[in-house]
């Protein structure tokens, strides 16, 4: 059975490292510790003599004061590597740790997933071809000698790069080495990290070649372990999840996301919050649990990038897209308008209000006027409803007194049309296909910004092919989903044929859903 030794850097909260420590060998397991130099040395020595009788952790013979972008971090993380295989023979894998890392499955899941596959997990991509670095310095990176922290010593850190740049002071790449970048955040087999050691010890040109470059926890191991391992052994990828804003920082977890990090395809999470002790508490359970069984969903990363791509820029919440707030409810029944032409949905609401006894609202997560009910204030701002959306969502249930209510989206809100879906409420999907002519689509570029009054009608005619192309693939992506509980309408289709669809969607008799189909000037531009 896979036992895994920890390599642990951290540099605050003794007392979380304490529990992660002991939590984490009480299944078996190993710990190295690597606790930062620049933190108190009275932090240290509570560590030190909480874990002292533990034989399942080491630390590092050497505090070493660690800077973000600097070498100093990759140091730390040899030294605790060094004494993890020097003191714990038995350990199969050695899996790289922060003191804000906290298990997001059961021991007995993670050992059975590191048996199954004789591999190691790191994050390695083509450091020139990938698009890895999403924005700065690229090559960069690596051709200048970077001495200082970039975060502390602004001024000689771009100083000492301008002036090498001026003069043109850069240096090659070591000839046998293909520069590869990823996640610091990796596990890898007891043989690849002997490899590793070997190749540090006998590679000193190689070692000071990236004591010197820039952010090199995110080029060191992931280039040596494909140079040491055979590609067929390694999986691209890291266990520890985590995400990352458009900023570069990591998105921190909190109290209500326990549900959601379960049911990603990690073994550990980064960062948790350390206010959430509820989130730790339940998490640190879960690590000792056994027989429990782990759905996998994945809809996080997706989830967070369609919710903050949303304008939702300057409140601490924004990030918070995985609040789930409980179900809607198996009894109730949701349904969902998609359009893209928001006049064409908000006709067959207002037809739906006037023949049914359905309640319907209009676009509620895009309008601030949107046929809602007074509830109080929380409508009174998209922020509000994106954030709370399941609560609102049951609030209206509730004002409304009834056990169905009509909804419209945009087909790009794809992430919420997918999260709605798996809600255990009865959810169901009505697509009104269009027909997107010239007039429309320049209307629409209009109104997305892509071009403004001064924009020469050629270049329009230019963006007319590939916007109507996008237009008509968020609707083709939607079909693509295969969602049970799909049903689409469409101008160039027969009164009838809509009738049977607007039926088979809202559970109303053919008479209605034909009346409903006939609405006057339905789909009219």
């Amino acid at each position: 059975m896979a036992r895994i030794a920890f390599i642990l850097l951290c540099h605050k909260d003794p007392k979380g490292i304490i529990a992660q420590a002991k939590r984490l060998t009480a299944s078996g397991d190993y710990v190295a510790i690597h606790f930062d130099a620049r933190a108190s040395q009275r932090d240290f020595d509570q560590i030190r003599t909480a874990l002292a009788d533990n034989p399942g952790v080491v630390f590092t013979g050497r505090r070493r004061k660690c800077g973000w972008g600097e070498w100093s971090l990759v140091a730390a993380t040899v030294d605790a590597v060094r004494a993890a295989v020097g003191t714990f023979p038995l350990a199969t894998h050695f899996y790289m740790l922060s003191g804000d890392c906290m298990p997001i499955k059961s021991a007995e899941y993670a050992h059975a997933f590191l048996d199954a596959e004789d591999c190691d997990y790191i994050e390695s991509f083509d450091f020139f071809k990938s698009n890895w670095i999403k924005t700065g310095m690229r090559e960069e990176r690596l051709i200048y000698r970077h001495w200082f922290n970039e975060r502390t010593q602004p001024k000689r850190f771009y100083s000492s790069y301008e002036m090498q740049k001026r003069f043109k002071l850069t240096r090659p790449i070591p000839a046998d080495i293909q520069v590869m970048i990823g996640s610091q955040w990796w596990c890898l087999r007891r043989q690849s990290v002997e490899r590793v050691l070997e190749f540090c010890d006998s590679r000193p040109d190689v070692m000071r070649f990236f004591s010197t470059t820039w952010i090199p926890d995110e080029t060191f191991f992931q280039t040596i372990v494909p140079h040491v391992v055979p590609r067929k052994e390694i999986r691209t990828r890291t266990l520890t999840y985590l995400v990352f804003t458009d900023y570069g920082m990591p998105v921190t977890f909190y109290n209500d996301h326990y549900d959601l990090l379960m049911g990603q395809n990690y073994l550990f999470a980064r960062k948790i919050s350390p206010e959430a002790l509820r989130l730790r508490e339940r998490l640190g359970a879960l690590w000792a649990a056994t027989g429990v069984h782990f759905p996998i969903s994945n809809e996080a990363t997706g989830l967070f990038k369609f919710l903050t791509g949303r304008g939702r820029i300057g409140r601490r919440f924004a990030p918070r897209f995985w609040e789930t707030e409980g179900s809607l409810g198996r009894e109730n029944s949701l349904r969902l308008v998609v359009s893209k032409k928001w006049h064409v949905a908000k006709r067959l609401t207002d037809a739906i209000r006037d023949v049914t006894e359905i309640p319907a609202v209009d676009y509620l997560f895009n309008e601030t006027k949107a046929n809602l009910p007074d509830l109080g204030g929380v409508e009174t701002t998209i922020a509000k409803r994106e954030r709370h959306r399941r609560a609102l969502l049951r609030l209206l249930f509730e004002q409304f007194e009834s056990n169905s209510l009509v909804i419209c989206l945009d087909p790009s809100a794809m992430h919420l049309i997918q999260d709605l879906m798996n809600d255990k409420a009865d959810t169901r999907v009505l697509l009104i296909d269009s027909e997107f002519d010239d007039t429309y689509v320049r209307g629409h570029i209009d109104r997305v910004g892509l071009a403004g009054s001064g924009t020469p009608s050629d270049v329009i005619d230019r963006l007319l092919p590939t916007v109507r192309a996008d237009l008509e693939h968020e609707t083709e992506r939607l079909r693509d989903l295969a969602l049970s509980g799909f049903y689409s309408i469409a101008p160039w289709r027969s009164d009838e044929e809509n009738a049977v669809q607007i039926s088979r969607f809202l559970d109303v008799l053919p008479d209605t859903a034909e009346r409903l189909a006939k609405t006057n000037y339905l789909f009219s531009d």
